[in-house]
């Protein structure tokens, strides 16, 4: 046998056994008369000892000839450590070699293989099998694999059934883009890669089975970043005979679980806000709830006293930063420079300190006297100590760009704890949205999903004022999944569709095969699915998703371990029936 340990086992209590383990060696230190090697595999280390005029030449040499990353068999007896290791967790023992063998020799990786080592990411991406061996992205696949499992666990007890759908599927126009596979045996037609399982979890409803849920990979091709791949993993999850209060009231629980279960933590209950809430409150559809800093709105208390930037806006807006008014002004100075960057794109910034003598201190002391900021404090519940932030202009604009400025003061100040978990609900989105580009609606979550009951008839006078049965679930300002009632009767189907500008022939190409299955008997029905991604990333405080990945691509979408995506030959080009140009 290769092993009868691994290299994290071995403890005092096996002092005197004879024991064979085999790893990788993760250093040698030769000392002359004595030398050791730190032999290494997925649970832990183990120090391995050769000692002159006990150990035997034979041995010796090959001992002598190891270096990083070879794997070796090493045979001996486990001893008691004279200089013992207290941050290993074999730290007590060591094993005398009665017995080396090479089992394979190993070049000098190009980075260290160590918790912080000296490789830097693009390096690491492309030898990312020497990257999985150290131990903290190891212990990140672990933590996948653990909420995975905890996952299954959960859906299981819940009577949910795990279907597999198929991953060669019809093109579809909305929602981001899909990525194509040609047919050789269908000359000129393609598959798609599916964005989600969509249009077959609301099948399978059809089909009866109530509970469906599935672990499943799906592919987009959009622009990347940190928390984007163009192929990720959802939790996907479909419900018969539901209303949007079961379907919240189940996956708060399965969240509730995963917390409990994977982190040790108990996360308490979920808030809920509006969409337009969210907008107005926190200009974002995904607060971040740990901390305050609420907009407040101050037309009223700005405008009409001749300082044309208020005066023009569309809205004036500002946050209360508590104990901040100490800031000084090369730090309000900075802050400003960061909403005029061209990310958040705002004109400029205006703050109002409030000072411990009860007087305020502002950059627009000239338009605005005591009085003026002390309406804006009282407004935003402001006290000494505190600090007034304000921005202006157009609302869609101006509520993203505090937002911004809100997440920045958040972090600043130490607010956004990782440790510290604020589940939230988002309800009641739009159905639509309008774009200026194309000159018609989108669906904002995807044009299988309920109008609410209430804006139905909307439906064709007014769209664009008919709000959504959807929701999403946001944890410390990430969307961590997003679902809604669907749309179950062919009439209504239509409806949509019109709405989002198919005409019955475009409509009847794409989704043809769903609505001809609503014929038969669709029942209610509604789902949810989870960036499963980012919710490892969270589980484990991280900001990317990539190092929760085994085999992840670059920003540019690029595997450059195997130098993917990459041309392919004339031969196969011409059984698919494809030239490039």
């Amino acid at each position: 046998m290769h092993r009868t340990h691994h290299c994290g086992e071995l403890r005092i209590e096996n002092k005197g056994e004879k024991v064979i383990l085999s790893g990788w060696v993760q250093r040698v230190r030769n000392k002359g008369g004595l030398l050791w090697i730190d032999l290494r595999d997925r649970y832990g280390i183990t120090q391995l000892l050769c000692e002159e005029g006990r150990t035997s030449e034979d041995i010796l040499k090959v001992a002598r000839k190891v270096g990083r990353e070879f794997v070796l068999q090493a045979k001996g007896e486990v001893v008691e450590r004279f200089s013992k290791n207290d941050k290993m967790a074999t730290g007590d023992v060591e094993i005398f070699i009665e017995e080396l063998n090479i089992l394979n020799a190993a070049k000098t990786p190009p980075f260290t293989i160590e918790d912080d080592t000296d490789g830097g990411e693009e390096l690491r991406m492309q030898y990312r099998y020497l990257d999985l061996r150290r131990p903290a992205v190891r212990e990140k696949l672990k933590l996948r694999h653990q909420l995975m499992q905890a996952t299954r666990r959960f859906m299981d007890s819940s009577g949910f059934l795990e279907v597999e759908t198929p991953v060669l599927i019809k093109s579809t126009p909305e929602g981001a883009r899909d990525f194509v596979v040609p047919s050789r045996v269908h000359e000129g037609e393609f598959y798609a890669l599916p964005q989600s399982p969509q249009t077959f979890k609301q099948l399978l409803m059809v089909s009866g089975f109530d509970k469906y849920f599935q672990i499943v990979k799906c592919f987009r091709d959009e622009d990347l970043r940190a928390d984007r791949q163009p192929e990720f993993t959802q939790i996907d999850c479909e419900m018969s005979f539901v209303e949007q209060e079961d379907i919240l009231n189940t996956f708060e629980e399965m969240v509730k679980y995963l917390f409990k279960e994977v982190k040790g933590v108990e996360i308490g209950d979920f808030e809920r806000m509006t969409y337009d809430q969210a907008m107005k409150l926190y200009g974002s559809d995904k607060p971040d709830i740990r901390f305050g800093m609420p907009f407040v709105e101050l037309n009223q208390y700005a405008q009409g006293k001749g300082f044309n930037v208020f005066d023009q806006a569309e809205l004036v807006v500002g946050i209360n930063v508590p104990g901040a008014a100490e800031y000084t002004r090369k730090q309000l100075d900075a802050l400003t420079e960061y909403v005029k960057r061209p990310q958040i794109g705002a004109k400029g910034l205006v703050y109002v300190k409030c000072n411990e003598d009860g007087s305020f201190k502002s950059s627009v002391d000239k338009f605005y006297g005591q009085e003026d900021l002390k309406a804006w404090a009282e407004a935003a519940e402001a006290k000494a100590g505190d600090l007034l932030l304000v921005l202006s202009g157009d609302i869609d604009h101006t509520r993203k760009a505090m937002n911004e400025l809100r997440l920045k003061m958040g972090a600043e100040l130490g607010l956004r704890d990782r440790n510290v978990f604020k589940p939230l609900w988002v309800l009641d989105f739009p159905l639509l949205e309008w774009d200026e580009e194309t000159k018609r609606f989108h669906a904002m979550h995807h044009p299988f999903t309920s109008p609410k009951p209430e804006d139905m008839e909307f439906i064709e006078s007014d769209p664009g004022r008919i709000r959504a049965n959807a929701y999403d679930m946001v944890i410390n300002g990430v969307e961590i999944g997003g679902g809604s009632i669907r749309i179950h009767d062919k009439a209504l189907q239509q409806k949509m569709f019109k709405a989002l500008g198919f005409t019955e022939e475009e409509a009847q190409k794409q989704f043809g095969f769903l609505m001809e299955a609503f014929e038969y008997g669709a029942p209610p029905h509604g789902g949810i699915a989870f960036g499963f991604d980012r919710l490892c990333a969270m589980f484990g405080g991280s900001d990317s998703i990539r190092d929760y990945i085994a085999f992840p691509k670059n920003n540019a979408g690029r595997d450059v371990m195997i130098d993917s995506p990459s041309t392919i030959s004339s031969e196969q080009l011409k059984e698919l029936h494809l030239s490039i140009k």
